[in-house]
């Protein structure tokens, strides 16, 4: 990523936004918010979901803030295409919506987070920091609706996924999900950062999941971290 000078004279890494929502006073909100911080830039505006997914070929970004309710594409139909055009793009979705609806969707999709914009100046610059660290970002209503989830499959008899998962897996997922380190991990079990490695790895692949992200939505799903 490129740098971004600070008030002090130090550089820093920039993480580079795409911001996508059909307001130009929301945008213009959201733009306020984000490129006051000095490791924050937008660096390119979109009024639909299908201009959101053109500027996404040309420019560099790192990561998309995309508003679910949009013309021509929604952001949740812009967020699949982005997925597959761009697997290393992060996506966050930004809406009005606290429904539980848009929310699974909204994962399902692919987005890393879910901001509601009643209150974006507190948790937009959390969440595109979080979502730059393969972090999941939901406040607290999501979090409740993801266990809800998990509770209801449960109770139909549904295979609840910390069934093929060994002990020993359930603890490391747990800590990867709560963002303990590989030495950390290693620390806390008295086992090598080899032996957390291997594990880590066992987990996607026995999971069927990509990345560290995917691994802590799935240990909320299975009810392994606490709301």
């Amino acid at each position: 990523m490129p740098e971004k000078t600070t008030p002090s004279g130090t550089e820093t890494s920039t993480i580079r936004i795409l911001l996508a929502d059909d307001h130009a006073l929301v945008r213009r909100g959201a733009r306020l918010i984000l490129d006051q911080e000095p490791d924050l830039e937008v660096v390119a505006e979109a009024g639909d979901g299908a201009e959101a997914i053109e500027l996404a070929r040309p420019h560099d970004v790192d990561l998309a803030v995309l508003d679910i309710a949009m013309p021509r594409l929604t952001g949740l139909q812009a967020a699949r295409e982005l997925a597959t055009l761009r697997p290393s793009l992060r996506i966050l979705m930004l809406t009005m919506h606290d429904n539980e609806q848009y929310f699974f969707r909204a994962l399902k999709a692919g987005a890393s987070g879910y901001v509601l914009k009643s209150v974006a100046d507190r948790d937009l610059v959390a969440a595109c920091r979080a979502a730059m660290r393969d972090e999941p970002f939901l406040y607290p209503g999501a979090v409740t609706a993801l266990i809800r989830n998990y509770l209801d499959r449960a109770r139909h008899g549904e295979e609840t996924p910390d069934r093929i998962l060994t002990p020993r897996e359930e603890e490391v997922l747990k800590l990867v999900a709560e963002g303990h380190s590989s030495k950390e991990i290693a620390d806390l079990l008295f086992i090598s950062i080899k032996t957390v490695q291997r594990h880590r790895a066992n987990l996607l692949q026995k999971l069927g999941l990509r990345d560290r992200l995917e691994l802590t939505r799935y240990a909320i799903r299975a009810g392994l971290i606490e709301p």
